[in-house]
């Protein structure tokens, strides 16, 4: 009786040995960047309720799982989704009906768009572009309305420069914006020329003409949000961090997320409003597998290209200005002492070294020491040597844009002189404050690839591999670094490491597949890169077959 006991015993623990558990997805033969805290490489992984439910190599996943989905990789590398840790999706998404002016070469240029499109759609009132930047024509001088006024007297023209922080308007646009040369708004600056209002506004100035722009249909919000996205699955991106977001767009991609038509997750940065704040200190953080609010968006300046940045010294190329803060220090004192008493995040957008210098101080005064509230300053871009610490100090999260180094390069030394720019875009003097630095884009600043991030970061060069040896190559990030800066710290950065960021066990299954490794192809090459497939929760939502 006994032996018959333990022959039964031991019968069921073979059986029950030889079962492999099922799942929903099975991969093998592949080159599996982790990108984890230890940067694991293995070959394989399985899926299960859209969540990694074990990685490792072929012989354990494949003895110990099995799927009717099992799919070779055939040595392909994989990634963890990348993540955007600073975009402006609803803005870029939206933005796709407007007329691309990226890459002109001159004001002539955008005019010949311009009217290309007003021939295609001569219904429209506004007239709306996006992407000009005036240093990077013959004449870098800002352009004024003059041939506006002449071509396009009946229509409201809205031509936004690639940094978002300057606007080119016409007459009409001034006069239902009610700007003329006597106006002046704090924060904001409208530039003249011979006495006149030459169209362009910067910063604050932009609001009081895009307050006036008549409402999209929210039908065409949805096709405009799920064309954005799919551009974004197209190019490996599966999570970003939008930037400056109100509630009534929180709660469209919320819905659209619900309905399961949205299905990038998202990290929304709030836009500090007095209805936004009332609503949000009230509800608390929010979290959902898509959504996740508990951070607020302020500007502390404006941009570099159009003087906007807030500098200790006058610019070296226009010495009658140090550009402006867009708020007086005791708003922004006040923002940082109520969004620390509701336990958010606040996120700042600093470019100049006044901007980081002001900001970081106030961060120190209420952050006080060592802490893990995650506060950010987003884009660290010229920053005083003495200044740097402080984000060590208090970790304070850099977060940055690799690839605003490589299109600033040819003039931002014009702009900041040989002294300054020896500590602007100083990626490795942030990264070692904290051990961790966020990645991003900034689209549509930018191009919406990450790899092309990924490129800037590593070999400091531009899309034409210029210059020979990198900008500032000494501040030039690893592979590893890089890598890690897409993935698993921007995770970090949105409060979300746990869940995201790297393949490992328990995380959502999000993942990218590409056509050749970046972690080894020639910098020459890494632009060139194809994503083969993009997964979300272990769902396949971009294929390139």
């Amino acid at each position: 009786m006994r032996n018959n006991l333990l022959l039964l015993l031991l019968l069921v623990l073979s059986f029950s040995c030889s079962q492999k558990e099922e799942v929903d997805y099975l991969f093998y033969n592949g080159k599996v960047y982790q990108a984890n805290e230890e940067f694991k490489v293995t070959g394989a992984f399985a899926i299960k309720n859209s969540r990694f439910v074990a990685v490792g190599n072929d012989q354990d996943i494949l003895n110990h799982y099995e799927s009717a989905h099992t799919i070779d990789l055939a040595k392909a590398p994989v990634y963890p989704g990348f993540i955007d840790g600073h975009a402006h999706f609803y803005r870029y998404s939206l933005g796709l009906r407007d007329v691309d002016l990226g890459g002109t070469k001159s004001f002539n240029e955008i005019i010949e768009r311009l009217q290309k499109h007003a021939e295609e759609y001569p219904e429209e009132e506004w007239l709306l572009g996006r992407g000009w930047d005036q240093n990077d024509w013959d004449n870098n001088e800002f352009p004024d309305r003059d041939t506006l006024d002449l071509l396009f007297p009946n229509k409201v023209i809205m031509l936004t420069r690639v940094d978002g922080h300057a606007v080119l308007t016409n007459k009409k646009g001034l006069d239902l914006a009610g700007i003329n040369a006597q106006s002046r708004i704090p924060g904001g600056e409208i530039i003249l020329k011979n006495g006149k209002a030459s169209g362009v506004l910067i910063d604050n100035a932009i609001y009081a003409l895009s307050k006036e722009m008549p409402e999209i249909p929210l039908e065409r919000k949805k096709e405009l949000l799920l064309k954005g996205q799919a551009n974004c699955f197209e190019v490996g991106i599966t999570s970003l961090a939008d930037a400056g977001l109100d509630k009534d767009q929180i709660e469209l991609m919320s819905t659209m997320q619900k309905e399961r038509s949205l299905k990038m997750r998202t990290y929304a940065m709030i836009n500090p409003s007095e209805e936004n704040m009332n609503y949000y200190f009230g509800q608390g953080h929010i979290k959902t597998d898509q959504m996740h609010v508990r951070s607020f968006k302020i500007y502390g300046d404006g941009a570099l290209g159009s003087r906007g940045a807030c500098l200790v010294e006058p610019y070296t190329d226009m010495p009658t200005t140090n550009g402006f803060l867009l708020s007086d220090i005791g708003r922004f004192d006040s923002l940082a002492k109520i969004i620390l008493a509701k336990d958010f995040q606040m996120n700042t957008h600093c470019i100049g070294d006044s901007a980081n210098r002001v900001i970081t101080g106030i961060y120190g005064k209420y952050l006080k020491g060592k802490n893990d509230k995650r506060w950010r300053i987003e884009h660290a871009q010229v920053v005083k040597r003495s200044d740097i610490s402080k984000f060590g100090l208090y970790n304070i999260l850099p977060s940055v844009q690799p690839t605003h180094a490589t299109s600033d390069m040819y003039w931002a030394e014009e702009r900041l002189g040989k002294e300054r720019i020896e500590t602007a875009y100083a990626y490795q003097e942030l990264l070692k404050q904290n051990g961790k630095l966020i990645l991003g884009s900034d689209f549509p600043v930018e191009d919406i690839n990450p790899l092309f991030g990924f490129h800037a970061a590593v070999a400091r060069q531009d899309g034409n591999n210029y210059p020979d040896g990198g900008f500032q190559s000494e501040n030039a990030l690893s592979r590893e670094e890089a890598l890690k800066g897409m993935t698993l710290w921007a995770a970090y950065g949105q409060f979300e490491e746990a869940e995201k960021g790297s393949i490992e066990k328990g995380k959502f299954a999000d993942f990218v597949i590409l056509d050749q490794d970046i972690m080894e192809v020639e910098p020459g090459r890494m632009r060139r890169t194809q994503v083969m497939q993009t997964w979300i929760g272990g769902e396949k939502v971009y294929s390139a077959e």
